[in-house]
């Protein structure tokens, strides 16, 4: 759908979402409940679906249970596995753009280059690869696992084999017969290694640090239990949230006694003890670190894979290449026809905030050389009418990121209203005493959690060693502290001038002049219902027509 003609005869939209994976598509879905229809999602891929579309190598799958891995207003009583894989939740995504009406929205191929704020209009100039437009406010939900990081070995630009990035998997490449090495173990490599060790010649998994593995209790959902949820939809409810409801019981553990680990790390030893009998293995693959400091894993066949006469295990990171042998940091020595790097994503230096400029002319990339911090996770200080979904410190150590996309497009969509209430030419920007204060508190929290008191070195944590990336309390607390936008935390700004809200102006102060009260606001987005209709991605697309309208979309509640 197009906007309005803008300045210099751009095309003009009222929001701009940047990405189509799950924070995108929610966005979207959000979108139409708030009865907007003037927005597009900018897409740089041929298709929807984000990291489940790019993440396509052997294996793949999530480590969080179907049921709670999914949009609470699209529940999917037909999800094959208790743990589903790529190509099931990868044709979810499609589902949920086809059911929703999203397509006419999309812009595929249209990778966002700049994004510039104009203050003296008030509003977004976004260059994409496929042209110019402007834009009242910008939902960035490019999400942290979506640019594969690539470590700089000397002697990689000379190997004569094949290279990539498990994010990036080249499906042309035959492996069988293929003499591979892997480098990385993180959550990407336990699955890759099962799934191509009974193909290849011989592998060889190059590890830096081993990480703690539980047993994945993954099966087939049997067809009794998809009627079940198809038929009493309240069954399906209990599901997610008996599976909500454990996973918030165990923050505690996390977040304030990591002490009390201790039995997980016993079980996840007994897991390893099972499949690897040899002590010399053993105590290779045994981490050091108090367990959830770094990711926990979920496997069943990473150990046994580890055990085949054809399978090799080198505990050293990668230090060089010379032609076709690779070199670890203790000396060893292996010659390889394939590398795979297993070796992350970039997330705590996202490469969208190089192309996001903001009200002082400086990219948010420089904001946030320091460290990233956003209001509630959500508005950065300086770039007004800017909001990220999965920003920082909203990443998860045990649940459902799903349950984070919501509370924050909730806060999107309040964000929404307060500008709609403002009325006029306006925008908010976060103020940087309401950013720092957000952020001392969430990095006072963090002290004594596992992901700082572990003894590891994680993705979690930035360059200065700071967690930007994890939320340190629970999902329902996060939930209410994004229920709502405080205006006290905004700076209101109209063209020409700046206009500061009083500071009783927030949480139970007294609305502004003209706003509508609560139980009004309320009555803006009313609740509808909807149903994932069973059979896929093909009855998605053949009900769009009847299911996907703004009239028929529930909202994220």
């Amino acid at each position: 759908m197009g906007g309005t003609s803008g300045t210099g005869g751009r095309e003009h939209v009222r929001v701009a979402v940047i990405g189509s994976g799950f924070g995108g598509l929610g966005a979207a879905v959000r979108l139409r409940r708030e009865g907007i229809t003037d927005f597009v999602v900018l897409e740089r891929a041929d298709s929807v679906g984000g990291t489940w579309r790019d993440n396509s190598y052997p294996g793949c799958a999530c480590d969080v249970p179907s049921h709670l891995y999914s949009f609470s207003f699209a529940p999917n009583p037909d999800w094959p596995r208790t743990f589903s894989g790529q190509p099931a939740i990868r044709a979810y995504l499609e589902h949920v753009a086809d059911t929703f009406g999203l397509r006419p929205h999309i812009r595929l191929d249209s990778e966002v280059r700049m994004m510039r704020w104009d203050a003296e209009e008030l509003r977004w100039e976004i260059e994409t690869s496929a042209g110019e437009l402007t834009a009242d406010v910008v939902v960035s939900a490019t999400g942290p696992l979506s640019d594969p990081k690539m470590p700089e070995i000397p002697g990689l630009a000379e190997f004569p084999g094949k290279v990539f990035h498990s994010a990036r998997w080249d499906h042309d490449y035959d492996l069988r017969g293929k003499r591979v090495a892997m480098i990385g173990t993180g959550a990407s490599a336990i699955q890759i290694v099962p799934a191509i060790a009974p193909e290849v010649e011989r592998l060889t998994l190059f590890q830096r640090t081993p990480p703690w593995v539980m047993p994945r209790t993954d099966r087939s959902i049997t067809a009794v239990e998809r009627w079940l949820h198809r038929q009493l939809p309240f069954t399906r409810a209990a599901r997610r949230g008996l599976l909500w409801g454990i996973r918030e019981l165990q923050v505690s553990a996390f977040t304030k006694r990591p002490n009390q680990l201790g039995l997980i790390e016993s079980l996840a030893k007994a897991n390893m003890a099972r499949s690897i009998k040899d002590p010399a293995l053993r105590a290779k693959l045994t981490p050091s670190y108090r367990i959830g400091c770094k990711r926990i894993l979920l496997s069943s066949e990473y150990y046994p894979a580890l055990a085949r006469p054809d399978v090799d295990l080198v505990a050293s990171g990668l230090k060089e290449i010379r032609g076709s042998v690779l070199v670890a940091a203790d000396g060893t020595e292996i010659e390889v026809d394939a590398i795979i790097f297993g070796t992350g994503f970039h997330v705590t230096d996202m490469p969208i905030a190089d192309r996001v400029v903001g009200a002082e002319g400086q990219t948010l990339a420089d904001a946030w050389k320091d460290g990233m911090q956003a209001l509630r996770g959500a508005s950065a200080a300086g770039f007004p009418n800017w909001m990220t979904i999965i920003g920082p410190n909203t990443g998860l150590g045990n649940s459902s990121m799903i349950l984070m996309i919501e509370s924050q497009l909730n806060y999107m969509a309040d964000y929404l209203r307060q500008l709609r209430m403002l009325g006029g030419r306006v925008a908010l920007g976060a103020r940087p005493s309401a950013v720092n204060r957000w952020n001392r508190q969430v990095q006072a929290r963090m002290e004594r959690t596992v992901w700082n008191t572990g003894g590891c070195t994680s993705w979690y944590l930035d360059a200065q060693g700071r967690n930007t990336t994890v939320w340190p309390g629970t999902t329902g607390e996060f939930r209410r502290e994004t229920r709502s936008v405080d205006l006290a935390e905004y700076e209101v700004l109209r063209v020409g001038e700046r206009e500061r809200v009083p500071a009783a102006v927030g949480a139970g102060a007294a609305p502004l002049p003209g706003a509508l009260p609560p139980d009004a606001r309320a009555s803006i987005s009313p609740s509808y219902r909807w149903e994932v209709p069973p059979g896929g991605a093909e009855r998605g697309a053949s009900n769009a027509g009847e299911a996907g309208s703004a009239e028929a979309a529930e909202g994220v509640a």
